[in-house]
């Protein structure tokens, strides 16, 4: 297929890492000379970028895929993603779709549409995940003012619950100067803020001499970025060192997001979690003594398989008695292939869903306590390059999220603001 000229919508599911993979091969395509363009401004192609974390992520990309098919029957369908290297063949099941690509072969898309005449469609073009050894960077700008860059990619931990290593093999990392050159780059284009990203973003460095500490250092004295942050990073990679550096850096933020997963060791110990709830107390415990008004974000899942009563009202009072500013929570959902389908207690979905509700109560309650306590605050905030309502939106250094009247001469601006409750939001 010649596909200069030809117009390319872009729709992305899951994690920041896929938009970051999208936003590449979105820049590949168009310096092969497509257009971007809308879902419904009648794309000749469309790239769906895909997740599979879980199996209700799994049941969304089904459905779109189908309700691409149906609305653009003309279309070529390209299917990229977690989803797509796991799920390929059932994939390759839905009429109308074109391409399914692997872990590897999403950054090769040109080359595929390209060749797709003499290509047979009746088989997924994927690899074997576990011998992937090269890195591909990729990064996103979409609104001119924050950019989430990639510079890990893949687990080796596999715990009980998870099918990312499946879907995206074993770690592996950019390199320092591929990272400080893509830094440049998107300075370049008056991004403000970069936001470190990867499957397992504390295990930046395997293998390499530059672990991610001393990555963050380098970053540290690049001026042409005024403020990076790490966008997740695991308990047990999370060094007293990193937070001490974090404390005292001139770019990196007061901002943490760190999984826990489940305050119940019993039930740490069935998800082969790397480390005990007093370890992970002990993380925040030196976050909120060296940084008192850092923001803590928290993944917890709920109603995991083994998760008795009892071990979720433990988790539950753990995770009430941590000094953090929020939780971000999932429902347990069984992943085919994975361990923990071997642990036989199943906990009902309408138990998940009450699970559910009583710690985003707690989250609630927590992000209202933090907010409060930064009431009366000035602190600097960057504000988006977008109008949401009749509101302009940003987020200050310890990621509260702030709206004001909307005023154009803000967007891409860092400006120091008085909080006071009328202008705080809780939304994301």
């Amino acid at each position: 297929m010649d596909i200069a000229g030809k117009k390319v919508a872009y729709i992305t599911l899951g994690c920041k890492l896929n938009f970051s993979e999208t936003s590449t091969i979105r820049h590949g395509l168009e310096e092969a000379g497509t257009l971007t363009v809308g879902e419904k401004e009648h794309a000749d192609i469309f790239v769906i970028n895909t997740c599979s974390v879980t199996d209700v992520a799994e049941k969304k990309g089904r459905q779109l895929i189908r309700k691409i098919v149906h609305h653009n029957p003309e279309a070529y369908i390209v299917v990229v993603g977690c989803y797509a290297q796991l799920r390929a063949k059932e994939i390759l099941d839905i009429e109308g779709v074109s391409l399914v690509l692997g872990a590897h072969e999403k950054f090769n898309v040109e080359h595929y549409l390209k060749h797709l005449e003499t290509t047979a469609q009746s088989e997924p073009h994927s690899c074997d995940v576990f011998k992937l050894a090269n890195f591909n960077l990729a990064y996103s700008f979409g609104d001119r003012t924050r950019c989430f860059l990639k510079i890990q990619d893949g687990c080796d931990y596999f715990c009980s619950y998870c099918t990312i290593p499946y879907a995206r093999g074993k770690s592996r990392s950019a390199t320092p100067e591929q990272i400080l050159q893509a830094v440049r780059d998107v300075a370049a284009k008056g991004i403000k803020e970069v936001i470190l990203t990867g499957v397992n973003t504390g295990d930046f460095g395997r293998n390499q001499p530059t672990d991610l500490l001393a990555l963050m250092k380098q970053l540290d004295e690049t001026d042409e970025i005024e403020r990076f942050r790490i966008s997740s990073i695991e308990p047990n990679l999370l060094t007293d060192e990193i937070i001490e550096f974090v404390a005292s850096s001139k770019h990196f933020m007061p901002h943490f997001h760190i999984p826990l997963q489940s305050g119940s060791n019993e039930v740490l110990k069935l998800m082969r979690r790397r480390y005990t709830r007093e370890f992970f107390a002990t993380k925040i415990n030196t976050i909120k003594s060296l940084i008192p008004d850092a923001f803590i974000g928290v993944d917890t899942i709920a109603g995991m398989r083994g998760e008795t009563e009892d071990y979720f009202k433990d988790a539950r009072d753990f995770i009430e008695s941590l000094d953090i500013s929020r939780l971000h929570v999932f429902p347990y959902s069984e992943r085919q292939g994975t361990k923990a389908l071997e642990i036989p207690l199943v906990v009902s979905q309408e138990e998940k869903h009450r699970r559910v509700s009583e710690l985003l109560a707690i989250s609630d309650r927590k992000l209202h306590r933090f907010h409060r306590q930064c009431e009366g605050q000035t602190r600097p905030v960057l504000f988006e390059d977008t109008k949401v309502g009749q509101h302009i939106c940003g987020f200050t250094d310890n990621y509260i999220k702030v709206r004001l009247p909307y005023d154009p001469t803000l967007a891409n601006r860092i400006v120091s603001v008085r909080l006071e409750p009328e202008i705080l939001t809780v939304e994301d």
